[in-house]
């Protein structure tokens, strides 16, 4: 066991808890104002479910056993799991390692929520998250984490391109299409000094995401940081700059929006590929994102309240192929396409068209079963008008 490595892994775990805070006052910002605290409130519910379904069921079926496409119990309520030594070959003991993995659920869960918000019941909301986190969200992480069945392509994922935010991002726009548009959008930004300071919490947030994904504190996780950094700075002039050509305008919102944008394409490259690399794909990202939430959700039509598909499954998809291009040995250990393995182009693109159906087709029959045991996903036009604030929340405490 090494301590220092220990104590980064602790800070990263506390970095990434803080990330879903930080998501719920960034999509609070962004929501309707008749929504805005139902709009904060839902992913702190997230923590609490989330955290416990990890505990009882979610790291056993994540990292226990070697299937290829889900573990076992034999981690149930976190049996068998040490807090002082490790069985995987790491430095750090067990414990730590599912306290860590253990913050990426509640984070994923949260993201879904932006898709639907304000249209969705809560009721339906939260049993629906509970199944997703056990029969999605879990066997992706065997799969890709665990040595499971994309582990044995040979595929790549650092800290969560294809698990988190492809994943989420797929499972929001299924959501979003199986309920359908908004009786009435009121879609303004109405708090873009929450939207500052909750994409500001992710951003402090994901370099733990990202460096603390290296599970000790060494080069791996130096390079993750700066990576991470990089992306993610880059990306917020060039979301800046397609914001003003488009639209004659720059907004804090949309730059705020850039860096998160960034920081979803370098995720899953942030310890495999060099610095050059973080910042051409932090270039790219700035403007898939803008033209996800434009151009892509205009045409095709679906009403993906927050953009979680237009950021988190469109940049999480870019993020993924790019790995397989810009992966090097050198750094990470692995070639791409650039050092002279295409092969790991398409090990990528397998694994995203995997992540995407997996996902997709999940969440659609996730969906009706919560229906047949919870209640409707949607709530009525006249519930909709009045917004879960005036229904649910007393605004005159919480405002």
């Amino acid at each position: 066991m090494n301590s220092g490595d220990l104590a980064w892994v602790l800070i990263s775990a506390a970095l990434v808890w803080v990330m879903t805070p930080g998501l719920a006052l960034f999509y609070g910002g962004l929501g309707e104002r008749r929504n805005l605290l139902h709009t904060m409130f839902v992913p702190i519910m997230i923590i609490g479910i989330a955290t416990l379904v990890w505990f009882v069921i979610g790291y056993s079926l994540s990292f226990g056993g070697s299937g290829s496409v889900i573990g076992n119990f034999k981690h149930l309520f976190m049996t068998n799991v040490s807090f002082t030594h490790s069985t995987k070959s790491l430095t750090i003991p067990d414990g730590a390692f599912a306290l860590f993995q253990g913050m990426f659920p509640i984070i994923t869960a949260a993201i879904i929520t932006g898709s639907v918000i304000g249209r969705v019941r809560i009721k339906a909301m939260l049993v629906f998250i509970t199944l997703w986190l056990i029969f999605i969200y879990s066997p992706l992480a065997h799969m890709v984490w665990g040595g499971g069945l994309l582990a044995q392509l040979g595929a790549i994922d650092f800290a969560g391109g294809t698990v988190v935010h492809i994943s989420s991002g797929v499972t929001g726009l299924v959501l979003a299409l199986m309920i359908g548009h908004r009786h009435n959008d009121q879609h303004v930004p109405v708090r873009p000094s929450y939207v500052l300071i909750g994409g500001a919490l992710l951003w402090v947030g994901w370099f733990g995401f990202n460096s603390g994904s290296a599970l000790a504190a060494n080069g791996t996780a130096v390079l993750a940081l700066v990576n991470t950094w990089l992306a993610s700075a880059v990306a917020v002039l060039t979301w800046g700059l397609a914001e003003y050509q488009w639209h004659k305008r720059a907004t804090l919102s949309g730059i705020t929006s850039g860096g998160v944008a960034g920081l979803v394409a370098i995720t899953p490259a942030a310890g495999f590929v060099d610095p050059w690399a973080a910042v051409l794909m932090g270039l790219l990202a700035g403007f898939v994102g803008f033209f996800g939430i434009t151009f892509v959700k205009n045409s095709f039509g679906y009403d993906d309240t927050l953009d979680a598909f237009g950021i988190h499954g469109i940049g999480g998809t870019v993020g993924a192929i790019l790995t397989g291009v810009f992966a090097d040995k050198q750094v990470g250990g692995i070639s791409g396409l650039i050092n002279g393995d295409a092969s790991l182009v398409w090990k990528q693109i397998v694994a995203v068209l995997f992540t995407v159906a997996f996902a997709a087709i999940g969440t659609f029959l996730l969906a009706k079963i919560t229906e047949v045991i919870a209640a409707p996903l949607r709530l009525t036009p006249e519930e909709e008008s009045k917004g879960y604030d005036t229904l649910m929340h007393d605004l005159t405490v919480e405002s």
